[in-house]
């Protein structure tokens, strides 16, 4: 959710009005490339889905409510299934050519922090693209939480799978979905880029109640 801040990204030996010109050629071919922003869906309420008597069906219905945002852009672009990040609402991959690297931050002298720093940087308004986002831990996902080019079934058995999702018990992936302050990101994307549906807290709301009937998941 998931899911890069100006520190630097590592850039060693390159001068820095080169690595200026690196971050802003990628920023404007990422956000002038993107198609126009999509119509912006709503998160229902955990509540207005206790009329569905099926515990299992209600479990299944939650989860794919709260796959508006897993499913999102905004949050699959730093889940992919590949070594690159993806951008837009396209997912296209990310210009310029970043890599995963070891940590998922970018390799040496190519790191996420050279164009993201820790927090969304707005650019004067004279640039064809409004702003770069940023995380004091922006970077990819694991590869093992990959969620690129599968289904909502699919994405539901991973996140609950321990031994892909970094160990947390379905306790431990609530608080990360609803507290977790690189899932925030997903609701404050920076401006010019549109958020994933509803607020945090509202997802938080429907993952609890996703667990507490039985953490179904959707047909593959």
């Amino acid at each position: 959710m998931r899911a890069l801040t100006p520190k630097v990204f590592g850039i060693l030996s390159a001068p820095t009005g080169v690595v200026a010109t690196i971050c802003t050629i990628g920023v404007v071919v990422a956000l002038t490339a993107s198609p126009q922003a999509q119509e912006r869906k709503e998160l229902r309420a955990a509540s207005t889905f206790v009329g569905i008597q099926d515990r299992s069906a209600r479990s299944r219905a939650l989860f794919s409510e709260a796959a508006k945002v897993i499913a999102n852009p905004r949050c699959v672009n730093c889940h992919p299934a590949g070594d690159h990040p993806l951008q837009g609402d396209d997912q296209h991959i990310h210009q310029p050519p970043v890599y995963r690297g070891e940590a998922g931050t970018g390799v040496p002298g190519l790191q996420c922090a050279a164009c993201h720093s820790d927090r969304n940087f707005n650019l004067r308004e004279e640039a064809s693209y409004q702003s770069i986002p940023g995380n004091p831990r922006w970077g990819l996902a694991p590869i093992e939480m990959a969620w690129e080019g599968k289904s909502v079934g699919q994405i539901c058995e991973q996140l609950k799978d321990t031994k892909r999702n970094g160990g947390r018990d379905l306790a431990l992936l609530q608080e990360h979905m609803a507290k977790d302050d690189i899932v925030a990101h997903g609701w404050d994307p920076g401006i010019g880029r549109d958020p994933v549906p509803g607020t945090q807290e509202v997802f938080g709301e429907l993952i609890r109640a996703w667990i507490d009937t039985g953490a179904a998941c959707p047909s593959p």
